[in-house]
């Protein structure tokens, strides 16, 4: 089975195989000849995953030629990357756990992870340059965005900056590059024209927002048994996430309440103790900001199916407008 919802037998069976591909030469481009780099490089791949990232990216080369080579290396590429970011992530937000196992930082130490990471995207750089110059520049913006991504949610907003408007920019660049270049990647390497190759890098780019708005609502409303990540982890590092945010604005306004202002208080207050992150995330859990949070997502996955809905009718295109779906629908 795929990772994502297809809604056609017949891509299943055509992508279950190609996925498998990719997945034997991810575990072959993560290996190192050194022990410790060998283990540290390993612990995410084993640690499983969605892949996501590489399974779009043979979704969206169905729209060609699917079955050319290069459509697996690129998928290896994506999720490489995608891996790296993961181990630097993790040190940045100190999270203790990332798909059910203990974060590779609680393992071997900060230091370790990131530069597990740096070697991941090293590796990927490797596979990447295989597949001639126009992907290596994609490549190189695409981690332009992530590292800018990174920094500017490191930062925060300027003084007078809609913060909003700022975030969205952050999960654009953090999360939608790199779902845009897998799109991206699958289209032009099964040799797609290039109108179809914009529409479905827009519709990554809009779909990585939707999925991150969604996986902010999950963030409180789900437990770390669903998700492999402990619930309230952004909160607990101050890491800003959209529910805050609007909350922040609510609070900043006119019309809030009490309520309001103690819950926003206690989520910049110490949230060092277990207990009390935990009654701060159920007392978010259940604020209306969290729902305008799962809206904001539908509107974006909303954006996305529109960007493909030109594309030709099929069950390509309808499964792309599945997966939009089904971002969502995880935080409904």
């Amino acid at each position: 089975m795929t990772s994502l919802p297809l809604g056609s037998a017949a891509l299943e069976e055509a992508l279950t195989p190609r996925l498998a591909l990719v997945e034997e030469r991810l575990r072959d481009a993560v290996a190192q000849s050194d022990r410790l780099a060998h283990a540290t490089s390993r612990h995410l791949v084993d640690a499983g995953g969605k892949r996501l990232r590489p399974m779009l990216t043979l979704l969206t080369a169905q729209l060609g030629d699917g079955a050319r080579p290069e459509v697996v290396e690129a998928g290896v590429v994506v999720e490489l990357t995608h891996l790296a970011t993961l181990y630097h992530d993790d040190v940045m937000d100190s999270a203790p756990t990332r798909r059910g196992a203990p974060a590779a930082h609680e393992v071997w130490g900060n230091s370790v992870a990131i530069l597990t990471g740096d070697l991941l995207f090293a590796r990927a750089s490797r596979v990447v340059a295989g597949l001639g110059p126009e992907a290596v520049r994609i490549q190189a913006q695409t981690f332009e965005r992530l590292c800018l991504g990174q920094l500017h949610e490191t930062v925060g907003p300027d003084e007078d900056a809609d913060a909003v408007a700022h975030y969205l920019q952050v999960l654009a660049d953090k999360t939608g590059s790199l779902i845009a270049t897998s799109a991206r990647f699958g289209a032009m390497f099964a040799g797609c024209m290039p109108s179809v190759v914009q529409q479905v890098t827009e519709y990554g780019e809009y779909a990585g927002v939707a999925f991150q708005l969604a996986d902010d609502v999950i963030d409180v409303r789900s437990d770390a048994e669903t998700t492999g990540k402990t619930p309230g982890t952004d909160l607990r590092e101050a890491v800003p996430t959209m529910p805050v945010l609007l909350l922040r604005q609510r609070v900043a306004g006119p019309d809030a309440t009490d309520d309001d202002r103690r819950l926003l208080a206690d989520i910049d207050g110490d949230l060092s103790a277990d207990e009390v992150l935990a009654d701060v995330v159920a007392r978010l859990s259940r604020h209306a900001v969290v729902d305008e949070t799962a809206a904001l997502a539908q509107a974006w996955a909303r954006r996305a199916k529109d960007a493909v809905a030109g594309l030709p009718e099929g069950e390509v295109r309808d499964a792309l407008m599945t997966f939009a779906d089904a971002l969502v629908a995880r935080a409904a």
